[in-house]
């Protein structure tokens, strides 16, 4: 790995833990600029050792760190209720993006943060300040920092607010890192001192069009991307000791930034493969050009080239998968309600309070109803001073009720093809498949269920559960052979996503069939009156607005399919080379990507 700063016309190749080293020093000498890194990794070694390397970079500085569940007291300052009491008036209290201002801020369990504690986090970061008005105080602080969100979700569609991740330049996956790969840093405290000496690297209107361009050829259309592109080939430049960013910098910026976003593949101009060169543009003996005219004839492309390769080398092995399985491109969709958290009048997680009374079984917030009552206290004390009385007076209009949410279940319902044309060993794998992510349900504590359609009928195999004895009972049993009643199973599937939803779960729908149809809705054989059932069966589950995702299970991908998926409004993933962890893999992906 060449670092920052070699001379070099190619970025080489970087290991994971290269490219986690190259972010930390980038975080450690501007991260605020920048926003900071959002790092995808379980508690263990290499998390550690790479946080551990973060705060070397910054002196043994220590980092502020937020909880997930986290009030707005603590977060934005207010009153300190303590204080208050004693003194009997108002005083203030500095919140934690305040102390964390000049430094670095880590959140830990990123992927649970309430939506709205990461949207005040966010407003911080875009205004470099926070102002608290609440309780009697109004405060100013700073608040420029940089983040680190530690996304320690062990499901695939489990990841931090996006609103939070994108103002993050930078994103680091080190799930499969092991500590054997960990490698000697590259960086130090002492070259990042001098870093900073230096007046920050200039960069030209060419480099920042080139970079512009590989982040819409990867499919990328913020503009908060693309600038921070730009932000990281100075920083990048920085680190190199050079006054100017060069192309090894943008393009070393692209892998950064670019490659983690990308949603698409870059598709190669067609143009400049049909390009035949020009016999008058060669070089004529008699009048060789100079050194500078070469620099100043070499074509543009030639450094687009360079940026856009650096950042396709760089996109991580999973989400390429992805993108060559979904044909070069994903789906930008909304977020879903899979899993997230949802109110509740009286029982969950406390996430807040709000004024009102007692009434119906409501829950009063104690702490927060002091802090409604504490600044009153020098007038109410003078009032009942009068009367004859005293201590702590709290009237009804202090009254803080607690507010709940709680997490909604997810039911992920398997409707998998047992006819005979899907061979039995594809009926093997989509047994597996079930096993595998009922085990990622059960820790998720969310349900899966599995209906079988062959010959004429489609049938609820195994109802939605968490047990892993009855759903390995059910999959036992399963049969195999006879005609394929698509449009049944189809009605069957949303029939039973829909009890699902009335009891106040979230139901994702995964088919695995090769859309072949031969039986109709009324159970007569007509492989074209079949496929128009079935074709009108997904309109009717798309109506629904249900998740749903259709693994073409044949050995060679099947129109039909393709039509059926997209007429229920679903991902299509032809899979005909997958094993049972290949198709677990593909539907956690696919999920993770439709919710």
């Amino acid at each position: 790995m060449t670092a920052p700063g070699a001379s070099a016309t190619e970025v080489p190749a970087l290991t994971p833990w290269r490219i986690a080293d190259i972010a930390a020093a980038l975080l450690a000498l501007d991260g605020a600029s920048i926003g900071g890194v959002s790092l995808r990794a379980p508690a263990g070694p290499a998390r550690e050792a790479w946080l551990a390397h973060l705060s070397a970079l910054r002196g043994g500085a220590p980092c502020s760190r937020m909880p997930a569940g986290i009030g707005d007291a603590r977060l934005l300052g207010g009153l300190d209720l303590t204080a208050t009491l004693a003194m009997g008036r108002p005083v203030a209290e500095r919140g934690l993006l305040a102390e964390a201002d000049g430094g670095v801020l880590i959140v830990a369990m990123a992927e649970r943060l309430e939506a709205a504690t990461a949207a005040k986090l966010c407003a911080a970061m875009d205004a470099g300040a926070v102002t608290v008005e609440r309780d009697g105080i109004a405060l100013t602080v700073p608040t420029r920092f940089a983040v680190v969100a530690l996304d320690e979700g062990i499901a695939a569609d489990e990841r931090p607010a996006a609103a939070l991740t994108d103002r993050l330049a930078l994103r680091l996956d080190l799930t499969a890192l092991s500590h054997r790969e960990i490698e000697p840093p590259v960086f130090d405290a002492e070259s990042l001192a001098v870093a900073r000496g230096r007046v920050a690297a200039t960069i030209d209107d060419e480099t920042i069009a080139c970079l512009c361009t590989a982040a819409l050829a990867l499919g990328i259309g913020s503009t908060r991307t693309a600038l921070q592109a730009v932000k990281v080939a100075r920083l990048v430049a920085a680190l190199a000791g050079r006054e100017a960013v060069a192309p090894e910098d943008a393009a070393l910026a692209a892998a950064l930034v670019l490659a983690p976003r990308a949603t698409q593949l870059p598709v190669p101009s067609e143009e400049a493969e049909a390009q035949e060169p020009e016999p008058e543009t060669e070089p004529q003996p008699e009048s060789p050009p100079s050194e500078s005219d070469e620099q100043a004839a070499a074509p543009p492309r030639d450094l687009d080239e360079m940026v856009l390769d650096a950042a396709k080398a760089a996109i991580p092995a999973g989400l390429l998968a992805q993108l060559l399985a979904a044909g070069g491109r994903t789906r930008a969709r909304a977020a879903g309600r899979a899993g997230q958290l949802q109110k509740a009048a009286r029982r969950g997680r406390v996430v807040g309070s709000k004024a009102g009374d007692l009434r119906g079984g409501a829950r009063l917030d104690v702490v927060e109803t002091l802090r409604a009552a504490a600044p009153w206290q020098r007038l109410r004390r003078s009032e009942a001073a009068m009367a004859g009385r005293n201590g702590l007076i709290v009237r009804r209009e202090d009254f803080r009720i607690a507010r709940y949410k709680q997490r909604s279940e997810t039911a992920t319902l398997f409707v998998v093809d047992a006819s005979g044309s899907s061979a039995l060993q594809r009926l093997a794998e989509a047994k597996g498949a079930v096993r595998l992510l009922l085990a990622e349900c059960y820790v998720r504590r969310d349900e899966v269920a599995l209906i079988a359609f062959r010959k004429a009928q489609a049938e609820i195999v195994l109802p939605p559960t968490r047990s892993l004895v009855a759903a390995e009972r059910a999959l036992a049993g399963l049969p195999g052979g006879g005609a394929t009643p698509l449009a049944t199973a189809i009605e069957a599937a949303c029939a039973l996503a829909d009890a699902v939803r009335r009891k106040g779960r979230t139901p994702a729908l995964v088919f695995m069939t090769d859309g072949r149809a031969n039986i109709d809705r009324a159970g007569r054989q007509g492989r074209a009156q079949a496929q128009t059932d079935a074709l009108a069966a997904a309109r009717g589950l798309r109506g629904e607005g249900f998740n749903a995702i259709l693994i073409d299970t044949s050995p060679q991908p099947q129109p039909q399919a393709a039509d059926i998926a997209a007429a229920m409004g679903g991902l299509y993933l032809p899979l005909p080379q997958a094993d049972a962890a290949g198709v677990g893999r593909a539907v956690g992906l696919a999920l993770a990507a439709g919710r």
